[in-house]
């Protein structure tokens, strides 16, 4: 009884088991696409996570130069106020102690101002003990006295201070009616270092002013110790130089990998008027820790799906889907390879199959017939492909073939074959004067005279190209070739059509003859390159004539003689 309900039942296990039940088996083993996807998306994560920070880096090396330029304008401002003042209290003989109780004192950033005289010793300075101090080395000073501009000093260490500082000058002699003297102001970098610290707070951020030697001006407090000393990180410092000598910018982020192996993100940017840089970097691989570990764990992920995806689609695909296939592809080959009377099968194919291989064998039949049938329609266009329309006689393409043909036979029965080239007489002019339609049924007329005389020499007449034709005559030596040259010409010429831009008013012909006792050594080019040059005669003849061109055979080579 048991047998007799498994036999009932096998009809619903093969529908349960069919081919759509085995595709859907497929889609459950087959979420590769969903990993993928997971992992495309991580991916992009971290792309936008990357392109968020280097953003924001560079906002922030952005933001943070123009606040470093906004104390350096401000600092211009109070020199060029003073110098002002100093300039305008000399004349009372006051300048010094004018400038000095005029000088604001809310200016945390501004360590000292002090007046320098040509020789360039301090003369006056809010700093009492530094009087008498000689700068006349001074790179700021000299430029100063000689431009007659305001200029501001790379870093420096001060010899009244003994601190790190950059100095700003301003020559009081750019004040209408001013001394010449120097005006400068020693700028408090420790003010500078707190402004990169209220502009940048973000964790693990490095942050560096440095001066075009690369010296650090200012740092956030961690770094407070480096002020003073050159950048650590000199191949930092490389790349960002050699980003900006490639990109001609004042600012712009790079990623690079440093040398203690670690990719780094950094933005910088150039302090507008001044040689000095700020340096924003951040190591990577903290920025992007927790992505990358999700990204390789979602790698292992799919490698593990992927494998059992294929594992799933090898064992399930070969036995219910694969088989079935490859038996069609077989017929379908042995149907390719000329056997037109293969079929498929359906016997051991899945039910599914079944509206298929009807399919199958159905076209089977319908592309034998259809395959005879374009083997007559290829016999004729083959036919058709060698015909030029216009003249109604052979193409080149068929000259080809049928000089091949009398070549050969040439060959065999040692007789004489000529070519003639006819070239009509200054057609493009007649093109240009009665229009192409006019031109098309010259050539036509052209083409039936030469069928004719074709026929009647048992000759091949063919349209070379453009105002080309070819008369292709076997069994003829150079003698009566020139005969049949002179009749083309003659009859074209008593066709009368007009041309009134020729010399003879109507349409002519130059003709060129070659003939030639074929031969194995000799190539079938040279009998129509010589017909060629016999044309290229005619025409320097004056048209309108039968020029021959001779080939003689030697016996072991071809010798070309143009008579």
């Amino acid at each position: 009884m048991s047998l007799v309900n498994f036999g009932r039942s096998m009809p619903k296990l093969k529908a349960l088991f069919g081919i759509r039940g085995r595709l859907i088996l497929l889609a459950l083993i087959l979420v590769l696409p969903l990993m993928v996807d997971r992992v495309r998306v991580l991916e992009n994560t971290r792309v936008k996570q990357v392109e968020q920070a280097a953003h924001e880096l560079s906002e922030l090396a952005r933001h943070t130069a123009d606040s470093q330029r906004e104390i350096i304008s401000t600092v211009q401002a109070v020199l060029k106020s003073s110098a002002y003042i100093y300039a305008a209290a000399a004349q009372q003989g006051r300048g010094c102690a004018i400038m000095r109780a005029s000088l604001r004192v809310d200016l945390p950033w501004i360590r000292s101002i002090s007046i320098l005289g040509t020789e360039g010793k301090i003369q006056c300075s809010t700093t009492p003990s530094i009087v008498g101090l000689d700068l006349s080395d001074r790179d700021y000073f000299r430029h100063a006295l000689e431009f007659h501009e305001f200029n501001l000093s790379d870093y420096i260490f001060s010899r009244a201070a003994n601190l790190p500082t950059i100095i700003a000058a301003y020559p009081v002699s750019a004040v209408d009616g001013g001394p010449e003297a120097v005006i400068i102001a020693a700028v408090d970098l420790k003010w500078m270092s707190q402004l990169m610290t209220d502009r940048i707070s973000r964790a693990g951020v490095s942050v560096f002013l440095v001066d075009s030697t690369g010296v650090i001006l200012a740092a956030r407090p961690e770094h407070q110790s480096l002020i003073g000393q050159p950048l650590k990180d000199t191949s930092l410092l490389e790349a960002v130089a050699h980003k900006e000598i490639n990109l001609n910018r004042d600012s712009g982020s790079i990623s690079f990998m440093s040398a203690d192996g670690e990719r780094k993100a950094v933005s910088f940017a150039k302090v507008a008027d001044t040689k000095a840089r700020l340096i924003v970097s951040i190591n990577e691989a903290q920025l992007l820790g927790d992505i990358d570990r999700d990204i390789l764990n979602a790698y292992i992920q799919l490698g593990i799906v992927g494998l059992l995806a294929l594992l799933g689609a090898w064992i399930v695909g070969e036995r219910l889907i694969i088989r079935p296939i490859r038996a069609m592809t077989d017929t379908a080959n042995r149907f390719g390879k000329g056997d037109l009377s293969a079929r498929v099968s359906s016997a051991g194919m899945p039910q599914e199959f079944a509206p298929l291989t009807r399919a199958f064998n159905v076209m089977a039949s319908q592309l034998a017939e259809r395959e005879r049938e374009m083997v007559a329609a290829n016999d004729r266009l083959t036919v058709m492909a060698s015909i030029d329309v216009v003249s109604g006689l052979a193409n080149r393409r068929g000259l080809q073939s049928r000089l091949e043909f009398e070549w050969m036979k040439a060959l065999q029965t040692e007789s004489g074959l000529s070519l003639m080239m006819i070239d009509v007489d200054h057609f493009k002019l007649f093109n240009d004067t009665y229009g192409h339609p006019e031109g098309d049924a010259c050539l036509s007329r052209i083409g039936e005279t030469l069928s004719a005389i074709a026929n009647e020499t048992s000759g091949f007449a063919a349209r070379y190209g453009g105002e080309e034709f070819c008369l292709l005559v076997p069994n003829t030596d150079a003698a009566a070739a020139m005969q049949i040259g002179e009749r083309v010409r003659a009859q074209v010429e008593r066709l009368r059509i007009p041309h009134s831009m020729s010399a003879s008013k109507v349409i002519t012909v130059s003709v060129g003859v070659a003939s030639i006792s074929p031969s194995d050594a000799q190539p079938q080019d040279d009998l129509i390159e010589a017909a060629d040059a016999a044309l290229y005669a005619a025409k320097r003849r004056g048209r309108n004539t039968v020029i021959e061109h001779a080939l003689i055979r030697a016996t072991d080579q071809a010798v070309s003689l143009a008579s």
